[in-house]
């Protein structure tokens, strides 16, 4: 697979990286026994790229990946993040003790003694992003982490920190039908050599050969509850992704790889991690660095897919807190 780089400065890794979301059964029942198989099949395909976090799973992520690189042998470039407490209710916490503690235990659960990209899953609103940034040149500085990362923020949000100490990567999601980062984020991270990292690329299944059911799926299924996949935004929003579906297979192409190579055709910074519990479904986007796209493969898909076409927020009122809105 073609390599891309993490940030000025940071480690060459696969175009195309692995969210590992789904290990933890975000999206439907998950089986460790799979998911090691989707890490080998991520691993042969050239991936070299994962990206995990503390609270995927309560850990439960975190232990699978532990689990294949003890018995693999492999040493990719993992990326985990820390600053979100989840229960009894969900707040974010960014201070010293908290990230150092969550760290540790995210290197314990990985079998490691060194990560290699440490992010900032959501940011503490009420403590300053400088003050955050030191304690995270502290864990560069002993060893801990090779570089910080950010998630879900403003462009205003990375220059303050990348003011502090150069920032490796900006994690916010991007695709086809959540294009918020076009409006800043995009150029930010290109004026300041910073690498973005799109998750959901795929629409988090959306772009898909099969569309996913929402009345099939679990309770447990973050999906259900997101307003693009309720009626009746679900089924405006089917309607418009088939144009695009059969625009994909008409030029011989998966559609998981036509949507996964017209992120990567946004720019060279670019670095897409889509998600995947098996190894079926990552084949049909592992090749997507492969696809070229035409001027003319840009204005159909501009055509068919227009800026804001999605029906409903990417996330409900609840999801969306701690998420930084700047446009």
């Amino acid at each position: 697979m073609k390599q891309r780089q993490l940030g000025a400065g940071g480690p060459m890794v696969s175009a195309i990286g692995l969210g590992c979301m789904s290990f933890a059964g975000f999206f439907g029942a998950a089986e460790d026994a799979t998911s090691l198989m989707c890490l080998d099949a991520a691993w042969d395909a050239g991936i070299t790229f994962l990206d995990t976090s503390n609270i995927y799973g309560m850990g439960r992520s975190e232990r699978v990946i532990g689990e294949w690189l003890k018995t693999r042998g492999h040493r990719p470039v993992i990326a985990t993040k820390a600053g979100i407490i989840p229960a009894p209710e969900r707040r974010f916490d960014n201070s010293e003790a908290h990230l150092r503690a969550e760290l540790e235990g995210s290197m314990k659960r990985l079998g490691v003694d060194h990560v290699d990209l440490f992010y900032l899953h959501r940011r503490e609103q009420a403590r300053p992003v400088e003050e955050v940034v030191g304690t995270l040149v502290k864990l560069i500085e002993e060893g801990k982490i090779g570089g910080y990362g950010l998630s879900e923020i403003s462009p205003a949000t990375l220059r303050r920190a990348h003011a502090v100490h150069p920032c490796l990567a900006v994690q916010n999601e991007y695709s086809l039908w959540s294009r918020q980062p076009e409006l800043g984020m995009l150029q930010a991270c290109a004026d300041l050599g910073v690498a973005f990292i799109p998750f959901s690329p795929l629409g988090r299944g959306v772009f898909g050969e099969v569309f996913p059911e929402p009345s099939a799926m679990a309770e447990t299924d973050f999906r259900s509850r997101v307003p693009r996949f309720v009626e009746p935004n679900w089924s405006h929003n089917k309607r418009a992704i088939e144009g695009f579906k059969a625009f994909a297979r008409a030029r011989g192409w998966s559609v998981a790889g036509a949507a996964l190579a017209w992120v990567l055709d946004r720019g060279a910074h670019l670095i897409p991690i889509p998600g995947t519990r098996t190894a079926l479904h990552l084949a049909e986007w592992a090749d997507a660095d492969t696809i070229a796209l035409t001027d003319a493969d840009r204005a159909e898909i501009a055509r068919l897919l227009p800026p804001g076409f999605a029906h409903g927020d990417r996330y409900n009122d609840t999801q969306i807190i701690g998420v930084e809105r700047y446009c």
